[in-house]
């Protein structure tokens, strides 16, 4: 489902459902969730094993994934990258650094948000745009394809300025495909000063999205040019 989302040089490993998997932990990563509940070291340690498969795809050796500043999470030199998992499903995506700049992915149940945090995510421009997109294509929760947009966004923003980027701070636009398959881009105009790669400011981030077996994903790659 991911690998749809991204360019070709993206690898992207996935994993569905709450299979017993071998996915034994480094001791520095075991030491993180030694006192979580079992859910989250499930989840914890899946999510790791995607990303040490992804690391072999590109002839990486695999090693320990440790979260950096903000928790996010710090990849072998020559690797950017980005994890999501939600209940049910665990993905990876990882590319060569000479690539892509950047890449965020994110994943979310198909569900419609929890009461009250919508408001606290969407501008009023974009909640304006979700009502329209609801009444035209009703099978999509697209408050939650908005959440799931803005945390990719926020995926490929921090690795690029180091910055926290609040749920305001994006104005995302989202378009649907046309047809039966529930797919789409999205943009995201940045209301603060974006980060430069190579000798440009970036003014907005693009992505994909899809909603597939019981979830919304989307995705986005920053080019180096």
């Amino acid at each position: 489902m991911m690998q749809d989302l991204l360019p070709q040089t993206v690898v992207t490993v996935e994993a569905y459902g709450h299979e017993s998997v071998d996915a034994p932990l480094y001791p520095e990563e075991a030491a993180l969730v030694a006192r979580a509940v079992a859910k989250r070291r499930r989840e914890f340690a899946l999510v790791r094993s995607c990303a040490r498969r992804a690391m072999e795809k590109l002839g990486v050796p695999p090693q320990p994934v440790l979260p950096g500043e903000r928790g996010a999470p710090r990849w072998p030199a020559g690797l950017v990258g980005s994890m999501t998992h939600c209940d049910g499903y665990c993905a990876a995506a990882l590319v060569r650094a000479t690539d892509l700049a950047s890449l965020g992915i994110d994943a979310e149940a198909h569900g419609p948000l929890p009461e009250g945090v919508l408001p606290a995510v969407a501008l009023p421009a974009e909640a304006e745009r979700l009502r329209r997109l609801a009444a035209q294509r009703p099978d999509v929760h697209w408050d939650r394809l908005l959440f799931s947009a803005k945390e990719s966004v926020y995926k490929a923003w921090f690795p690029l300025t180091g910055k926290w980027l609040d749920f305001t701070e994006a104005d995302i636009e989202i378009s649907a495909d046309p047809g039966e398959h529930l797919r789409g881009t999205f943009r995201a105009t940045l209301l603060v000063p974006g980060p430069r790669v190579g000798d440009r400011r970036l003014g907005h981030f693009d992505g994909h999205w899809t909603a597939d077996r019981g979830l919304v994903a989307t995705a986005v790659a920053v080019p180096h040019d």
